[in-house]
């Protein structure tokens, strides 16, 4: 009896392991496939991210082969890479973290760096400012993946209509996709505030419209009360320079600020209406704010009364100024060599303002645009770009002994540096576009069956 029974358990142990086998390769199955999951797994995330890249490399100009293996060496292992990041998830506020990988190019291998945010070049002692990466809230950002970028924008345009700063944005997007191609010149103008470029591999242009007001504007005075010239400014009228081209572009990237502190005398069905520091007889002092609003208003208003136009409008907003012991033209400096703490600064008094009437309005222009099936965007990169301090050029935007006018730079920023991760941003949106695109178009069809 004993031995049947030793039998019958020798017999019925294979079983129980074949049986406990299968279950276990069930649920390696169910975990790879459950369509609830919130994020793919890393290896499928990291092979879709690098393959692009690999393949446009091998036909498009990149960096030497040991920087080529440390980009694909990043993508493989850095979850700020291959991390998708959850729906839910708002990219704009969180904190800077360290990320020792960067910068991904230099000024030795990106010819578009402005001289005056070449900050490498003129000798600045730190490097650490280029080695932090934004850490959102409850999920990662990847890090900007160029070839990634130029499959997105294959075929269509981009245009960054500002200030020197959206100027600053351009050459940052052009070094960044400098690991896989540079642009050739096609300008229309020899003008460097008026620039095209075309990558030729994508089909892909950017260009960028220098508007300091984005409405019609002109200095009617070198100096003023400030010393720093009065402009006037037509509220009602946007600077046709950018409008009378911008049904060109498939997307088009907005900002204004620092140039309304400066005085203004402010126009509107061509009449003086009051003005901003102007020191003038009879003339109201409405403060830059009422120039601001109005000025994007009119501009806003102008993108929506376009006939043609059919892109998307990215509203970037504003980057505050870190100058400490004085104002830009009074021995202001910036000499911060480390990121701030989400709860070491706020945003606040003028900063504060300017950002709310930049939202109010974009929320109004994107309420009239919806009418037309035009779509607005609004890229936050204020709370971002207040956490840093450390990444403007200060002094280093020229050699010491030159005998130059420049005062200490704590508005633009050092490039490689913090600006960088506008593209990040920019991406992460594209590809949230992509996804509402095929939503869209899903519910669509949806609809036309139920139909």
């Amino acid at each position: 009896m004993k031995g049947e029974t030793q039998s019958h358990n020798n017999r019925t142990t294979p079983k129980i392991v074949l049986f406990v086998t299968i279950l276990f390769a069930l649920l390696i199955i169910i975990s790879l496939y459950n369509p609830f999951l919130s994020q793919p797994l890393p290896l499928l995330s990291s092979s879709s991210s690098s393959s692009p890249s690999s393949s446009s490399s091998s036909s498009s100009s990149s960096f030497s082969s040991s920087v080529d293996d440390a980009v694909v060496i990043q993508e493989e292992d850095d979850p700020a890479v291959s991390s998708r990041t959850p729906e839910i998830c708002d990219i704009f506020m969180g904190e800077w973290v360290p990320n020792p990988r960067a910068p991904y190019y230099t000024n030795k291998t990106c010819w578009a760096i402005h001289e005056h945010q070449n900050c490498m070049k003129y000798g600045r002692p730190d490097t650490e400012f280029m080695k932090w990466r934004w850490k959102p809230d409850g999920c990662e950002l990847p890090i900007f993946n160029p070839a990634q970028f130029l499959e997105l924008v294959k075929g269509k345009s981009m245009a960054f209509v500002g200030d020197s700063l959206a100027r600053n944005q351009m050459q940052s997007m052009i070094c960044l996709l400098s690991r896989v191609e540079y642009p050739i010149d096609i300008s229309h103008t020899k003008d460097e505030n008026y620039k095209r470029w075309r990558y030729v591999t994508y089909n892909f242009t950017l260009a960028n419209f220098w508007t300091p007001h984005l409405v019609k504007s002109a200095e009617t005075d070198p100096n003023g009360p400030t010393k720093t010239g009065i402009f006037s400014l037509h509220l009602d009228e946007a600077d046709g320079k950018w409008i009378s081209e911008a049904e060109e572009f498939d997307y088009l990237i907005v900002s204004a600020g620092h140039w309304f502190y400066r005085p203004l005398v402010f126009y509107e069905n061509k009449k003086i209406v009051g003005c901003h520091f102007c020191l003038l007889e009879n003339v109201p002092d409405l403060t830059k704010f009422y120039g601001y609003r109005k000025a994007f208003r009119t501009a806003f208003k102008a993108i929506n009364a376009l006939k043609n136009y059919k892109g998307i409008t990215y509203l970037r907003t504003f980057a505050p100024s870190h100058f400490e012991g004085g104002i830009w033209n009074q021995g202001g400096k910036c000499l911060q060599t480390r990121p701030s703490r989400s709860n070491e600064t706020v945003l606040a008094d003028e900063n504060l303002e300017l950002y709310m009437i930049q939202v109010e309005e974009f929320r109004k222009a994107e309420e009239e645009a919806r009418e037309r099936g035009l779509k607005y965007r609004l890229l936050d990169t204020t709370q971002a770009m207040l956490l840093r301090p450390d990444g403007h050029p200060s002094r280093y935007g020229h050699w010491p002994h030159e005998n130059v006018t420049l005062y200490n730079d704590c508005v633009h920023w050092c490039l490689p540096g913090p600006i960088d991760t506008w593209g990040d941003f920019l991406l992460e949106m594209l590809k949230t576009e992509g996804r509402r695109s095929r939503e869209e178009k899903l519910r669509y069809s949806d609809r036309k069956l139920k139909a």
